[in-house]
């Protein structure tokens, strides 16, 4: 299995970028995960242009053939049962390949809203985008623990 994890902008945080490797390595044992970071906009940039920027970057990283979701303010919530299994269904229906992809602070393009297949929403609460990659390898680390019966999950 293959999981794609699409990111606008870089991890800046040596603590982060060091917690998010610890889970990228915990879940490695069941799939192949790669991250891959695209610029995000600048600032200065009106917000329309700025989304087709980061969208279009974005696009550019994956196969027409991917299964593509999105961690979107629009999205589903769940539990991490739930996900669990939503997220082998997602493998299952992408045939073993999953593309995720956190955008940047304006949200994504309508192209990129318009490619997606499912969407996925953390809470209501605001956090950083690269906070966001850390809970979503992690949550995908435990997804696999719940599939597989294995401690970790309470």
């Amino acid at each position: 299995m293959k999981l794609q994890l699409i990111c606008a902008g870089k991890v800046k945080d040596a603590w982060l970028r060091d917690a998010i490797s610890e889970y990228t390595k915990r879940l490695s044992r069941f799939c192949t995960v790669s991250i891959v970071e695209v610029p995000d906009a600048p600032d200065h940039l009106p917000r329309e242009q700025a989304l087709k920027k980061e969208g279009d970057a974005m696009l550019s990283k994956i196969k027409p053939s991917s299964l593509l979701w999105l961690m979107d303010l629009a999205g589903v919530t769940m539990n991490s049962e739930q996900f669990s299994e939503i997220l082998m269904k997602g493998f299952d229906q992408g045939g073993s390949e999953l593309t995720i992809m956190i955008g940047g602070s304006n949200g994504f393009a309508k192209d990129v809203l318009d490619r997606a297949s499912f969407r996925i929403r953390f809470s209501d609460m605001t956090m950083t985008h690269t906070m966001a990659r850390l809970f979503l390898i992690e949550q995908c680390y435990r997804a696999f623990k719940i599939d597989k019966n294995e401690s970790y999950h309470k």
